[in-house]
């Protein structure tokens, strides 16, 4: 009902009203008939008329007094006013309740029922609007923060002479409480007692109307000054990536904030002030916050039915963990039978973003293996795949925790695809390796796989085993160096470790077995100065053919290509130190001399030192690289 607008059961309200009284007072009536049975029945029932009359008038005094067609007490509010005055109306609209029970049953023709009835149609235009006041002056006092911050109350004893006392006890402790805290308590104690006069009147319809119409209000205009918008799958689909993280982001923020306190204080305020119907208390919070939450909850759906490229499966994943953190307090402040649907979509969101993202999961193992591009890296570095992949992988290893439910969520990622050896290390408390490291650990063995197709591509057996060696090199220092090194475990860098190092010497065997092939075995007896000059011809050719192969190899790691330098050197300027020592002598007298000895031991070393830097002969280092051009090394 309006307040401006008379109302339209006067006309019916007698009978409809005493009907209703008359149906909710079998406790008042049963009470008014045991008398005392030394009175005549016709004496009690005289004596209590009489009674009951002079209750109506009393009553009638201070109803009329704060009647809405009166010109002062009009704009004024009976809480407000005088608070022992609110108490004495209250309780004379309960006396006014009694004594219709009691004309109603016992003479329905008194002339005080028809006073009494238009009394109670007064009383209640007053109450429903002071609840309307009470709701709408104190909106930033009834703000989710200041209610959130009470305790979750369910039914109450107490009566208002209680509540009212408590109003006074809270104005006495002045500075023990905030002025906020102050005003927000003593509106929702008046509005818990308005609302359980007018509910045990037959009045709770016109109460939770005003009610929802007004807390609806203020929860939809939390969300909006939070931030939240309404949005369709198209526009999401249509926003740039930047865009589309930042919406992410505050979606997070605001959901967190909603949920411990805008719903949550709806929740609380609901109970407090409806604590004695636990239905109307479940019609008025879902009438009040349904709508919001199902439409919160449900923009995670939406992102899933918009969004599905690997690089956002981070803010997927970030939006999983968010509903999953708050699905308890989601399904504890959404307990109703009546908001059901509210839990079912914040349910459904979980489940259609762990599918999406195990999906994308799914997609992106797929994407290694029918990676189909036939062109080798130059100079055996680090292949974009393996790059790409990797940082993914990295990435994936930061939401493990999370990534962990996704994946056991999925009863297929549960059985491993790796080989039980596979795995020394990590395991979890019950002896297995984390389902998440089991994934990871699959992912990288994909690619490694790929990678060894790749390898394949380069007609250089030794460049396939350099490839090889950079690339697994690269995995393992992403791994060593990232999360993944506590996914994976020390046991798998150790053992990936091994297999650069037998890669490593695979390429330095096959790079290099020509060059040692050129020199003469120790053991080589009765050499002649012919033998001599074929052998460093023949050791000329070869060092200058891997030399100018391998000036345009690369090795991205610093440390791993100074480790096959290395590792070269020491196996070849020894060899050749001792051949160049022993047999030079032989030479002495031949004629261009420079030729057919073109490197001293020491020049090995700077020429090896321009090695794996990717570049030509004449670019990567500008000393050995002049002084081999000097001596002819390098043809024009």
């Amino acid at each position: 009902m309006m307040l401006s607008e008379t109302p339209k059961k006067n006309k019916n309200m007698p009978s409809r009203l005493m009907s209703s009284l008359f149906f909710s007072s079998s406790k008042t009536l049963s009470s008014l008939s045991s008398f005392p049975s030394s009175h005549t029945p016709s004496t009690h029932i005289k004596f209590s008329e009489t009674m009951m009359e002079e209750t109506i008038e009393n009553a009638e005094s201070i109803i009329s007094k704060w009647d809405l067609n009166s010109s002062f007490y009009k704009a004024t509010s009976l809480f407000q006013h005088n608070r022992k005055e609110a108490q004495e109306f209250l309780k004379s609209v309960k006396d006014l309740q009694r004594a219709m029970h009691f004309l109603i049953s016992e003479n329905s023709t008194s002339k005080k029922l028809i006073l009494a009835q238009n009394l109670m149609q007064i009383a209640m235009k007053r109450l429903e609007n002071e609840f309307y006041q009470i709701l709408s002056k104190n909106r930033d006092h009834l703000d989710p923060e200041s209610v959130s911050g009470r305790s979750l109350g369910g039914s109450s004893d107490s009566d208002d002479e209680d509540d009212i006392q408590s109003k006074d006890k809270l104005e006495i402790a002045g500075d023990s409480v905030t002025e906020v805290d102050r005003v927000s308590e003593l509106a929702m104690t008046d509005l818990k007692s308005i609302a359980e006069c007018m509910i045990s009147l037959g009045y709770g319809k016109e109460c939770v109307k005003i009610y929802k119409i007004i807390r609806k209000s203020i929860v939809e205009e939390g969300l909006y000054h939070l931030g939240i918008e309404k949005f369709r799958s198209s526009q999401i689909h249509k926003m740039n990536r930047e865009d589309f993280e930042q919406i992410i982001k505050k979606w997070i923020t605001v959901t967190k904030i909603a949920v411990k306190m805008l719903f949550f204080g709806e929740i609380v305020l609901c109970n407090h002030v409806f604590s004695k119907s636990e239905k109307i208390r479940e019609s008025c919070f879902s009438g009040v916050t349904k709508e919001a939450a199902f439409r919160l909850f449900r923009f995670p759906e939406l992102i899933t039915k918009s969004r599905h490229s690997h690089e956002e499966v981070f803010q997927l994943m970030e939006l999983y963990e968010a509903v999953f953190e708050l699905k308890p307090e989601i399904e504890f402040i959404f307990d109703f039978k009546s908001t059901k649907a509210v839990k079912l979509q914040a349910l459904s969101s979980l489940v259609k973003l762990g599918d999406s993202i195990r999906t994308i999961l799914s997609e992106f193992e797929s994407t290694i293996q029918k990676d189909s591009s036939r062109t080798p890296v130059f100079g055996g570095g680090i292949h974009p795949l393996t790059q790409s992949a990797m940082t993914f992988i990295s990435s994936l290893a930061d939401y493990s925790g999370i990534l962990s439910s996704i994946i056991l969520d999925n009863p297929q990622a549960r059985t491993s695809r790796l080989p039980e050896s596979y795995f020394e290390s990590p395991t979890s408390g019950n002896g297995s390796t984390p389902a998440v490291s089991v994934h990871l650990a699959w992912l990288i063995l994909v690619l490694l796989c790929k990678l060894d197709n790749k390898a394949e591509l380069y007609k250089d057996v030794s460049l396939s085993y350099l490839f090889l060696a950079n690339n697994l090199h690269f995995i393992v220092e992403k791994v060593r160096t990232t999360n993944l090194m506590y996914l994976l475990g020390h046991d798998w860098v150790l053992k990936h470790t091994k297999k650069v190092k037998q890669y490593a010497s695979n390429y330095e065997s096959m790079a290099w077995t020509k060059v040692f092939s050129s020199l003469p075995e120790k053991n080589t007896s009765a050499i002649t100065p012919e033998m001599v000059k074929e052998c460093f011809m023949r050791f000329n050719v070869t060092f200058e053919e891997a030399y100018r192969k391998q000036t345009s190899w690369f090795v991205q790691d610093g440390k791993l290509r100074d480790q096959l330098k290395v590792s070269i050197a020491k196996k070849l300027v020894p060899e050749y130190q001792e051949f160049y020592d022993m047999y030079l002598a032989m030479l002495t007298g031949e004629k261009n001399l420079e030729l057919l000895v073109r490197f001293s031991p020491d020049d090995l070393g700077n020429y090896l030192s321009d090695l794996f830097h990717g570049t030509s002969t004449s670019g990567s280092s500008t000393s050995s690289s002049s002084l081999f051009q000097s001596q002819g090394c390098i043809p024009h």
